[in-house]
């Protein structure tokens, strides 16, 4: 909710999911969940895919979305292997999470930063801020896109249990 007040989207508009992360997990006791947006690549797809350069990433990372630019041509959603990029059936132009970098410039965090209330979710440098030893940047059914390089790196509290091979 914090992600659509910030941003004005419309109820059933969503640039934040939450996705099981391994269906091979259920029925079993354990249960596990991967909270995502646009992962922020290296080497962006959406960037390279975008004939009109309706993209662009930022010195610190963040990959923007000029919704002037865009021409809804869908590019960017076909080559994101993440979903990151929507198409806005009223707008008909793509968007996706900006990182709230409006806040970030003025030194505050992400809107789902402050909001979620478990403190799932934080922001760090990986150029310059330790990461923690049990981050993981491709977690279990997650694609694995080593040529974007996703900015994205998820701390595992704990693994989930695997179903035990019979």
């Amino acid at each position: 909710m914090a992600c659509k007040s910030f941003n004005q989207l419309e109820p059933d508009r969503f640039w934040r999911y939450v996705y099981p992360l391994d269906k091979d997990i259920y029925p079993h006791e354990e249960r596990a969940f991967y909270s995502l947006a646009c992962n922020h690549c290296e080497h962006p797809a959406c960037v390279a895919a975008c004939p009109v350069e309706a993209y662009t990433k930022r010195e610190d990372g963040v990959v923007v979305h000029n919704p002037e630019r865009c021409i809804g041509c869908k590019n960017c959603i076909r080559n994101c292997p993440y979903g990151a990029p929507r198409f806005n059936e009223e707008t008909r132009k793509a968007e996706k999470c900006s990182m709230c970098y409006e806040r970030l410039d003025i030194g505050m965090n992400p809107a789902c930063v402050n909001a979620c209330p478990v403190g799932a979710l934080s922001i760090i440098d990986l150029d310059s801020d330790p990461v923690p030893d049990n981050a993981v940047q491709y977690p279990p059914g997650f694609p694995h896109m080593p040529q974007l390089n996703p900015g994205t790196r998820f701390i595992l509290a704990r693994q989930p249990k695997q179903p035990e091979d019979k």
